[in-house]
């Protein structure tokens, strides 16, 4: 077994290497021919690509030729237009040098024709300026003056036609405007005093109390005056007791002391029992009465008006107003009757009613408060205003209703004209015969003073001024402007109810005798 073995791995030692040779051998030849063949074709590819460049080669040879032969033609073609054109050009500019030339000789023989003109012309100015001399002189020698003189007199006639001219335009719109604005404001101030009529009642500085007999009178004094000692020192008013029978006078300046000591008068005489502790008690009692009353009268006020929304303190200071008179006329009754009349005044504008009326209603409310602090009722009103907090609309109206300050909006120029109506209404106040005669005076103070018036006489009351003027000094043209400037200065310088009426008269008389 052991042999058999042996002798097959020798059969397979001797038979593998012969096995490989022959394998080897076979597959070298295979590989030798299939690289023949390979070798074959390769030759035969290189052959047919290098046919077929060389073909493309003359194909592209025909085709640069054929493009430069294009390109040849084009820039031949492109060249000979661009030498057309240049040539075209040529002669469009050697035409305009010939044209430009053609028009530097007309301008240079039209220099010359201007040249000899301007010579000619020069000539002629001398020869006419030697004639206005010789004229001039001629003028001179005849009329009789220079020309300075000629010239002053043709400015003197000139500025007179002028002056003349502009008086008579100044008149003619002045009466124009005046016709229509007076018609409009006739109009709109008739209607509100219409539809406004209110009552007035002069206030007085007394007080009358009604006794039931002529017994109280001693009462009243007490033991040696005690009693209307008391009175006098708690209410600070003057107890008047004359002969006027079962009437007892208060005297005082100010209204709400004067009330108080009304009621609490009264109140004593109901009462019966007069001893000074009984009369400070009244006095008290009659004090919060007055204070309620106060209160009342301010709510009423703004209630009839119609105005809402007002501090407070500002309605207890229109209650006081009604304690407080202005030449006679009640502060409160007035401050209504403005309210009133501004609102209907603004109805008919077309403006805020509401604002109107509220302006209307607090444009005196600094009077409530004047006599216990300083300054004017129009500096107190206007800062009690700003302290309450009021609109800057009724802060202006307030201190614009007498003029002190410009007004900027319409409602404060209808407060302005509402209180000059309720001032102005007859029997609406009182006025001192010392004032009236000073108003009169300084009306015809302020004319004399004026150029060429030779005097003056206020008339009516105050509500006319005539005008003499000297005719030598003043021409019907100058009395035109002489009357506007006289108006303008009053309405400047015065303070008056209503309109004053200025009459400038002019009159020239000449006397002669027959013998």
């Amino acid at each position: 077994m052991l042999d058999v073995i042996i002798a097959v791995l020798v059969t397979l030692v001797v038979v593998a290497p012969v096995s490989a040779y022959i394998a080897t051998n076979y597959r070298k030849k295979v590989v030798e021919s299939q690289i023949g063949s390979a070798e074959e074709k390769a030759r035969e590819i290189i052959d047919e690509a290098l046919k077929t460049a060389e073909t493309k080669k003359r194909e592209a040879q025909l085709e640069t030729k054929e493009e430069s032969i294009r390109v040849k033609n084009e820039l031949d073609k492109e060249v000979k237009e661009r030498r057309a054109e240049a040539q075209r050009y040529e002669r469009r500019i050697q035409q305009k040098e010939e044209n430009i030339e053609k028009k530097a000789d007309a301008m240079e023989k039209k220099e010359a024709s201007l040249a000899a003109r301007e010579e000619r012309l020069n000539k002629q100015r001398e020869e006419v300026s030697k004639l206005n001399e010789q004229r001039l002189q001629e003028l001179e020698r005849i009329s009789g003056l220079t020309s300075e003189q000629a010239k002053e007199y043709l400015l003197k006639i000139v500025e007179d036609e002028v002056k003349h001219e502009s008086a008579v335009m100044i008149k003619e719109m002045e009466t124009r405007a005046k016709e229509e604005a007076d018609k409009k404001a006739k109009e709109y101030v008739v209607t509100a005093i219409q539809k406004c009529a209110a009552d007035h009642v002069s206030e007085t500085t007394i007080s009358v109390v009604q006794l039931p007999n002529d017994e109280m009178k001693g009462r009243i004094i007490g033991r040696e005056g005690r009693n209307i000692r008391t009175l006098e020192t708690m209410t600070g008013v003057d107890l008047i007791i004359d002969d006027t029978p079962e009437a007892v006078i208060l005297s005082a300046f100010d209204p709400i002391r004067r009330e108080v000591a009304r009621i609490a008068l009264e109140k004593l005489i109901v009462d019966g029992r007069i001893h000074p502790a009984r009369i400070e008690e009244m006095v008290e009692k009659a004090q919060r009465e007055v204070e309620v009353m106060i209160k009342e009268e301010g709510e009423a006020a703004t209630l009839e008006v119609g105005v809402h929304g007002i501090h407070p303190e500002l309605i207890k200071l229109l209650g006081k107003m009604k304690f407080r008179t202005s030449y006679g006329q009640n502060a409160l009754k007035h401050s209504i009757e403005v309210a009133q009349l501004s609102g209907l005044l603004a109805a008919e504008m077309g403006l805020d009613v509401r604002m109107a009326k509220r302006a209307g209603l607090l444009h005196d409310i600094g009077k409530a408060v004047d006599h216990e602090m300083e300054g004017s009722h129009i500096q107190l009103g206007s800062e009690l205003c700003r302290k309450y907090k009021e609109s800057a609309t009724v802060i202006n109206a307030v201190e614009s209703h007498h003029g002190d300050v410009e007004a900027q909006s319409l409602i404060a120029c209808i407060v302005q004209a509402a209180d000059t109506i309720s001032a102005a209404r007859p029997g609406a106040r009182r006025e001192t015969l010392e004032t009236y005669t000073s108003r009169l005076r300084q009306l015809e103070e302020i004319t004399n003073n004026f150029k060429g018036v030779d005097k003056s006489f206020a008339i009516q009351a105050g509500r006319e001024i005539r005008v003499m003027v000297v005719p030598e000094q003043i021409s019907d043209s100058d009395m035109v402007l002489l009357a506007r400037d006289v108006s303008k200065k009053i309405e400047a310088e015065l303070e008056y109810p209503g309109q004053i009426k200025v009459n400038v008269i002019r009159e020239s008389r000449v006397v002669d005798y027959a013998k």
